[in-house]
């Protein structure tokens, strides 16, 4: 689709900031929108961003965050993200990141972790100036939320930054977060159909997939995505 589209699609190794390194060490652009791939741009986002472009100098730009679901408990995460972004200045990676490319070779860019890689790259441009908030939402897929529950599912990813912070290697918490080890998650199944049927590969149980068993009574893991 991406071809289609006319983006030229590279294929690298697993993890995203290893990903988001070799996009955009293959472009040559002027400035970045840096985009998960389970999220929506809203309607009139090339707008913003352009006037965004000829603004105020800031580091970057994030846009708010919406989930897609209707529990309300999702309102309320949103909240406090929006929170976080503005008075802490620290969007995370599922908000996007529009930065100039100047700004992001100067900030040293961003390491190939992979997981945390975000956190650690907006860590380190927070240091430098401000990151404004481009007053849009981009929407977000909610099947991860939806299923292991808003509130486990936000104890969950804050475990996971606390013990980053510590010093927990990102390998080791990437393995937790995808069930799996790295390399498993970057292995291309045989046929379209391991995709959409069938039962999925065993894997180590991560920290997502236990609390799936534990909140939904379920112990099948994911199908893989």
């Amino acid at each position: 689709l991406a071809s289609l589209a006319g983006a030229e699609v590279q294929r690298g190794s697993v993890g995203r900031g290893a990903q988001f390194v070799q996009g955009i060490m293959a472009s040559d652009a002027p400035w970045l929108l840096l985009l998960h791939a389970d999220l929506r741009l809203p309607r009139g986002w090339s707008t913003t961003v352009k006037a965004a472009l000829g603004g105020d100098e800031l580091i970057a730009w994030a846009f708010d965050l919406s989930i897609e679901g209707r529990n309300p408990s999702l309102r309320l995460v949103e909240v406090a993200v929006a929170l976080r972004s503005r008075l802490g200045q620290l969007p995370f990676g599922d908000q996007g990141l529009l930065i100039s490319r100047r700004h992001y070779l100067g900030s040293g860019g961003m390491a190939p972790l992979p997981l945390m890689e975000d956190l650690e790259f907006v860590q380190r441009l927070r240091q430098k100036g401000r990151i404004g908030c481009l007053g849009l939402s981009v929407k977000v897929n909610g099947r991860r939320w939806q299923r292991l529950g808003v509130w486990e599912t936000v104890l969950a990813n804050r475990r996971l930054r606390h013990e980053w912070r510590r010093g927990v290697r990102p390998e080791l918490l990437a393995r937790r977060y995808y069930g799996g080890t790295v390399e498993e998650k970057g292995k291309e199944p045989s046929n379209m159909e391991t995709l959409t049927s069938g039962d999925p590969p065993k894997r180590s149980q991560g920290a997502y997939q236990k609390a799936q068993r534990r909140f939904m009574g379920s112990s099948s893991q994911p199908r893989l995505e």
